[in-house]
């Protein structure tokens, strides 16, 4: 039974209302090298560099944020470049696979493009009625591209990039999660508003009530158990409304013995995380408009953003990362 059909007690004997998280908010990776990242999210995949900035936890690391213009809740992929790290391997317990959602009619173009660019693809797929392209990063993080009946009709694609609009990516879809656990997994799904739809012999589909980036598969597979690295995805996260509802959330997660963090200022918006029992790393993050921070130049992520708490530190920070260089123009990486 989902938070919006029964009460919450906090600590004070008072009790709250939590509202169904509307689908996801971003997703996160590890990647090896940023400017291979850049030159295929951005190069390949027409995905906007809405922002560079760096990891809050380690400060001479990067952190990419690739989304649409605006770099809206629901559009997003976000990368850890680790170029001193150990590959990851893929297994449990993980997000096993990140989606984006591409017009219906595109998979074709989408399929001789990468392609051109010498990446392996496998399919078109069938599933629970979508057409889907899978293939690799450079790193090795897996990708989905979802071609199905509807597109979100609230989110404009990144049009100045390498992709024509009329394929261009839309935003999430979804992600699939390899879990430990698959029924712990599912509860925690329940409990944040998805709810069960659809399942094959080892996917089972849950569905958020809102209009984009709605979908979490859990994998029922005997798989063996990965390594965070390079190649791997991190976190998936989803929408709340505001700073207060975490506060609430984490107080439910905390009386359900979750491994639970503090609410968090990630500048751009506030979030926590956490485990769930099958192992899955999930965050909670607010709703915006969009996470592009605002520069002068009109293009924040062709330079390196700081948050105010971070630019006294800004020439040792620049010293230490290498300098990246953003696609533009339509036809650099046809």
């Amino acid at each position: 039974m989902g938070p919006t059909r029964q009460a919450i007690r906090t600590g004070h004997q008072h009790y709250v209302m939590l509202t169904d998280t509307p689908g996801l908010h971003h997703v996160t990776g590890i990647v090896g090298d940023a400017q291979d990242a850049i030159d295929f999210y951005s190069g390949v995949l027409g995905l906007r560099l809405v922002i560079q900035t760096v990891n809050f936890e380690d400060i001479l690391q990067h952190h990419l944020y690739f989304g649409d213009a605006a770099g809206t809740p629901g559009t997003v992929l976000t990368q850890f470049p680790d170029p001193h790290g150990d590959p990851g391997r893929h297994g449990s317990p993980q997000v096993e696979s990140v989606s984006f959602v591409v017009p219906s009619g595109t998979l074709t173009h989408w399929h001789a493009r990468l392609e051109a660019h010498d990446l392996a693809v496998e399919g078109p797929l069938e599933r629970f009625g979508d057409r889907v392209l899978r293939l690799e990063d450079p790193a090795g993080t897996r990708i989905e591209l979802v071609a199905g009946p509807s597109v979100p009709s609230d989110i404009d694609p990144w049009t100045a990039g390498s992709v024509p609009a009329a394929d261009a990516i839309r935003g999430l879809h979804g992600v699939s999660t390899l879990s430990t656990n698959p029924y712990a997994t599912a509860g925690l799904l329940e409990t944040l508003g998805f709810e069960y739809e659809t399942e094959t012999d080892d996917r089972v589909r849950y569905r958020a009530p809102g209009t984009r980036a709605t979908v979490v598969d859990v994998l029922d597979r005997d798989v063996p158990f990965g390594r965070e690295g390079a190649g791997t995805l991190h976190h998936v996260a989803v929408r709340v409304e505001g700073e207060a509802d975490l506060h609430e959330w984490r107080t439910l997660f905390d009386d359900r013995d979750y491994d639970v963090s503090r609410v968090k200022d990630r500048h751009f918006f506030h979030s926590l995380y956490v485990r769930e029992p099958g192992g899955i790393l999930f965050e909670l993050a607010t709703e915006t408009d969009g996470v592009a921070a605002s520069d002068d130049a009109g293009a924040p992520g062709e330079s390196l953003y700081l948050p105010d708490r971070f630019e006294a530190d800004r020439d040792l920070i620049e010293s230490q990362l290498p300098t990246l260089r953003v696609p533009t123009g339509r036809d650099k990486y046809r």
